[in-house]
């Protein structure tokens, strides 16, 4: 075997993205509450970047031949700026910019970002544990009781066994201790339902509540006894509650049609999931990116930025001039430089992404007009290759400048997105978007008859006299999608 070195030459091509392209597509796709937080962030790390004040003259747009060189006292108070950041970012100056120190009293970006995020609320665990300490029940309880809540899912239910959270703590409690400590922790915790095995059990737990008055509202004769019935439906008919099936539980329950009605609505009343009411729901503001109003006057659609949260940036001059003054060392040269650079980088990203937004609304809401002006099932069929090829762009373009956003319009706050969608040839040949299908699908179900509910089939039927032909497996899909039940659980019976 030989082993030996050659050389050789190799053409070919190879496609980089430079951080500046990368830069100008992450600030594109961030919606205005994000971006809001990432300028904040540049904003305390690049010494060349600062927010203009109101009321700032525009001198630096004459031409540099023209602009004084500093005041003394603004220079002075720039070089004092520059020897804090160079404290603070020693090494990025000492050529090794990828890293940087924390050490005491070194200030660190991401620890600060870290510092001021708001902090998490309590998940439900946390917050029933908490109501466990408090609760007036034996302490040989407590520890099996806490096992229990910690085991509990988001919707508050038990989907573990009571054997299995034994094992899971070394079989250190009885089974009849675990039974009792269950018994404890559905009676003393709210809201009733807690810690129920299953949808069923929860239920039966909420009524019995009622009965006893447990949450202090007062049952009048006519809801108490609904709830006796729904007690009665709960224990002995389930099966038959669940799939709608009335004329047999008033066979079999002797109970009348009007008495199996008003306590069905009595259990409508109550919690499928009562941990979600535990603990409140971490969502964030949705602040609208764009602001569509109509202009009857021009009969026309206008849209303009919702920017106003956002810092209207600039490139601070001194540092601006710093950069190319040669009287000025080597190293604070090429750092201030190097700052200046990525301000006036981040300047253009968010220029460009003003521009491709509202050119991309623009193109949206002029071929999506049917909605603005007739609602959701005027929505057409539309995808972002069209309108990337109408504008110019490529679709990642389009696609980021759509992402997490939201526009306000006439009809609500609307995330943009959602107009473009794909959908199906329509009878005028305009086509209608899968959303509007769906649309139908609800009105159709809306305007029956609930004594003779309309079948799938009758459903894609009457889709099919509005000019819009779909097979009975996707009114299926659509249906599940908003939640609707089949024909056999809507029927309404007779009274």
């Amino acid at each position: 075997m030989r082993i030996g070195h050659t050389q050789q030459m190799r053409t070919g091509q190879q496609m980089r993205m430079v951080p500046r392209l990368i830069q100008s597509m992450e600030v594109l796709q961030l919606p205005a509450a994000e971006l809001q937080e990432r300028l904040a962030q540049e904003l305390e790390k690049n010494v060349a970047l600062e927010a203009k004040e109101p009321g700032f003259e525009l001198e630096l747009q004459r031409p540099e031949s023209e602009r004084p060189i500093a005041e003394p006292d603004a220079a002075a108070e720039g070089f004092e700026r520059l020897r804090e950041l160079e404290r603070s970012y020693g090494e990025m100056m000492d050529g090794d910019g990828g890293r940087s120190r924390r050490g005491d009293g070194e200030r660190d970006g991401k620890m600060e970002a870290m510092a001021n995020t708001p902090s998490r609320g309590e998940n439900l665990a946390e917050r029933l544990l908490h109501d466990w300490r408090l609760a007036d029940v034996a302490e040989e309880l407590r520890a099996p009781g806490a096992a229990i809540i910690e085991a509990l899912d988001a919707d508050g239910l038990l989907d573990s066994t009571l054997e299995s959270i034994r094992e899971a703590h070394g079989g250190r409690w009885s089974e009849e201790l675990m039974a009792r400590a269950l018994h404890a922790v559905q009676g003393a915790l709210d809201p009733a339902g807690i810690a129920a095995r299953d949808v069923r059990e929860s239920l039966v737990l909420q009524v019995e509540a009622a009965l006893g008055e447990r949450d202090g509202t007062e049952l009048d004769a006519a809801m108490r006894a609904a709830f006796e019935d729904a007690r009665t439906l709960l224990a002995s008919h389930w099966d038959d509650f669940l799939e709608n099936r009335l004329p047999r539980i008033e066979q079999r329950a002797h109970l009348s049609l009007a008495r199996i009605q008003a306590a069905r609505d009595a259990l409508r009343r109550l919690r499928l999931s009562p941990g979600r009411d535990v603990v409140d729901a971490d969502t964030r503001p949705v602040l609208p990116d764009v602001v569509v109003e109509y202009d009857a006057d021009q009969d026309r659609y206008v849209a303009a930025l919702a920017d106003g949260i956002l810092p209207v940036l600039r490139v601070n001059p001194v540092y601006e001039r710093m950069a190319k003054d040669g009287a000025v060392d080597a190293k604070t040269r090429e750092f201030v430089g190097t700052n200046v650079k990525a301000a006036e980088w981040l300047i253009e990203a968010l220029h460009h992404r003003r521009t491709t937004l509202m050119r991309v609304v623009e193109e949206v809401i002029a071929r999506q007009r049917p909605w603005f002006d007739e609602g959701p099932e005027a929505l057409r069929r539309l995808e972002m290759s069209e309108v990337a090829q109408s504008l110019g762009l490529s679709t990642g373009t389009v696609s980021r400048a759509v992402s997490g956003k939201w526009m306000q319009t006439p009809r609500g706050i609307v995330e943009l997105r959602k107009f473009f969608t794909g959908g199906v040839e329509t009878a005028d040949g305009e086509g209608a978007s899968w959303e509007a299908v769906r649309q139908m699908v609800k009105d159709v179900i809306d305007g029956e008859d609930r004594a003779h509910p309309l079948s799938d089939e009758a459903i894609a039927g009457r889709l099919k006299d509005r000019g819009v032909t779909i097979a009975r497996r996707t009114v299926v899909k659509y249906r599940e999608q908003l939640g609707i039940p089949s024909a056999r659980h809507r029927k309404s019976h007779g009274t």
